[in-house]
């Protein structure tokens, strides 16, 4: 994993809402009709909505979550879906704690 993209992406206050809004999926985006939330991943129109952005800004946001692996994203119809990769987070920040130990 490229630890610098997955910086950067960190390095941004609506890419570190995206991800704490998806953190509780139900909590946040409850009205999502569409799929379930939890289950499936939220519908970037609402996550746009959620951040007071326009859609292709909160594309941008989310295709650097993506590269960076913080995230997922799969099609359904005519939507997009996104959901957290808890796996990758956790990675990342043990390598963080890790790094940050062996510096200081």
């Amino acid at each position: 994993m490229d630890r610098s993209t997955q910086i950067k992406a960190l390095a941004s206050e609506p890419r570190m809402k995206i991800l704490s809004l998806l953190a509780e999926p139900g909590t946040h985006f409850g009205e999502q009709w569409s799929a379930d939330p939890v289950e499936f991943g939220v519908c970037m129109t609402l996550i746009a909505d959620a951040l007071g952005v326009a859609q292709p800004t909160a594309s941008r946001h989310l295709d650097l979550l993506r590269q960076a692996g913080f995230i997922t994203v799969r099609r359904h119809q005519k939507w997009s879906y996104c959901k957290r990769d808890e796996a990758v987070i956790g990675a990342y920040i043990d390598w963080l704690t890790r790094h940050l130990k062996a510096t200081a």
